[in-house]
């Protein structure tokens, strides 16, 4: 039934070719608009593919969830909300400003609190930062990830804005690492590669309340898989949060590479891949995708038959 699906969903729109690939980092500029993949990894770890599923790309906003619950791993959760908020911004996700209340980023997935996550991972392994996060993902993935040199190469060449952000974060006293070190920590991590597959593994981990299905490693606490679902709920799609909620309402984030995941609480973890991106830096197929999954499996977390949480009925 889910292969069924996701066949299905692939035909539906491999032929779609409204949107552009993202031109702002020159390396990504040469990705083929037409590459399209679907994945869905189940909590149990059944593996289902549809077209270019395999084919690698580089991570990065897709990082952000997978740092932030590192930083709340090793810092523990009242250190990282000294460094960043939890509410959504309604900027732009690159916007060079910060919660005017708290003088922190407004949350993990805009790229002053991704940057700041960065350098709190910076400050607690220092020279071994950037390793342990690329451990961290690969455990998440179920399996070695490596790095688009190329990429990292033409995006820290062009990172000014990421670099603006990081400065005021530093006046501020958000980072206390030189800027440079954390812009390109930061920048690193954005370009470790994933396929649609690792994708979906990854979100299937959080599904899964931090242990990888396949692996069977626990990662990371039910705590921190909790506070990181939250947050990608209601900030991980950027401007488009809100039709997001309506039409898909999962924990999801997305990157301009033209990634996106999904989680299904409990139940599977979902991967997409395809470049051509829409006026929200969102992946044109990969949305529409999800609200046509969610449509035929009843995944949005309000749908009507979805009975919530049995721990009322002990009370009931």
């Amino acid at each position: 039934m889910i292969q069924g699906a996701l066949d299905k969903v692939y035909e539906r729109f491999v032929k779609e070719q409204s949107g552009e690939v993202a031109d702002y980092i020159p390396a990504l500029a040469s990705a083929n608009p037409d590459s399209f993949g679907l994945a869905i990894v189940t909590a149990k770890g059944e593996v289902y593919t549809a077209g270019d599923a395999d084919t690698p790309f580089t991570i990065q906003s897709q990082s952000k969830p997978f740092t932030f619950a590192l930083a709340l791993e090793e810092c523990g959760i009242d250190a990282t909300y000294e460094h960043v908020g939890t509410e959504p911004s309604g900027d732009a996700f690159n916007s060079i400003v910060l919660d005017p209340v708290t003088n922190v980023p407004f949350n993990p997935m805009v790229n002053s609190g991704a940057i700041s996550m960065a350098g709190l991972i910076r400050d607690a392994r220092g020279d071994d930062a950037f390793e342990a996060i690329r451990t961290e993902y690969s455990r998440f993935a179920g399996a070695e990830l490596g790095t688009d040199s190329d990429v990292f190469d033409s995006e820290i060449t062009t990172a000014h804005r990421n670099r603006a952000i990081a400065h005021l974060m530093r006046a501020g006293g958000v980072i206390s690492d030189p800027v440079e070190g954390v812009v390109e920590l930061y920048t690193r991590q954005c370009s470790i590669e994933v396929t649609a597959t690792r994708l979906a593994t990854m979100a299937a981990t959080l599904a899964n309340i931090g242990t990888n299905p396949i692996t069977n490693d626990n990662i990371v606490s039910p705590m921190t898989v909790r506070h990181v679902l939250s947050l990608m709920f209601t900030c991980g799609m950027y401007d488009y949060a809100g039709r997001w909620a309506l039409d898909v309402g999962l924990p999801a984030k997305s990157g301009v590479t033209g990634g996106v995941m999904a989680v299904v609480n409990r139940q599977i973890g979902i991967g997409l891949y395809s470049p051509r991106l829409d006026e929200h830096g969102n992946s044109v197929r990969a949305i529409k995708a999800c609200v046509e999954l969610a449509d035929e499996f009843g995944l949005h977390g309000f749908e009507f038959s979805n009975t919530g949480s049995s721990m009322l009925s002990v009370y009931l």
